[in-house]
């Protein structure tokens, strides 16, 4: 069963914004890798309103690979209730993004693992809980949809996350501290090229 919202072979990658805007930001990330927290607190907001100003469109490809290094399921388990929440439509989906990286458990802690917390997570989006979203994400539903979209991550010859591309090219979303840029140097990087 593959959740609403998405894109791609086998529907692995979450989509965000107006599907005609002619220009892609695809951003690669880990539900539990620290440095997509510090994008995504930093930039989280940017995207989206860059999306919802009809600028791009937002394609999102998860990996899962700290639950390899660091032992347990959080990233799948965390990446199959965002499936959900797609479900319940695009915004929905992106405010929970934003939600599970601001409370994102340190590496070594598998909380993610624990449908309990994704569930009081999801309290914080406006009208993503209810009798069905709750289902999925106790139910495992999407977790066969979240290993696809892992496999397919692991297939696309991305080395780290996160890695960001516009329009294909990488563009610079960290600075060598490892913390996001600013906004304004984002957007820099998606003027339009000679013309």
């Amino acid at each position: 069963m593959t959740p609403a919202n998405t894109t791609g072979p086998d529907g692995t990658v979450l989509r965000y914004g107006p599907p005609d805007s002619g220009h892609v930001l695809t951003v690669y990330a880990d539900l539990r890798c620290p440095f997509c927290k510090r994008l995504e607190n930093g930039l989280g907001a940017v995207m989206q309103q860059a999306a919802d100003e009809g600028r791009l469109a937002l394609h999102f490809h998860f990996a899962t690979f700290i639950d390899d290094m660091a032992g347990g399921s959080g990233s799948l388990n965390a990446l199959a209730a965002l499936g959900a929440a797609a479900d319940e439509g695009d915004r929905a989906y992106l405010l929970y993004l934003r939600v599970l990286y601001a409370e994102q458990p340190s590496e070594d802690d598998d909380a993610f693992a624990d449908p309990r917390t994704l569930l009081r997570l999801a309290g914080e989006v406006p009208d993503l809980r209810g009798p069905e979203f709750d289902r999925k994400v106790t139910d495992g539903v999407h977790l066969p949809w979240a290993r696809k979209v892992a496999a397919a991550f692991e297939t696309s010859g991305v080395q780290g996350t996160p890695t960001v591309l516009y329009d294909g090219s990488p563009i610079t979303v960290l600075n060598p501290m490892g913390y996001a840029v600013t906004p304004e140097a984002f957007l820099a990087q998606l003027a339009p090229a000679g013309h």
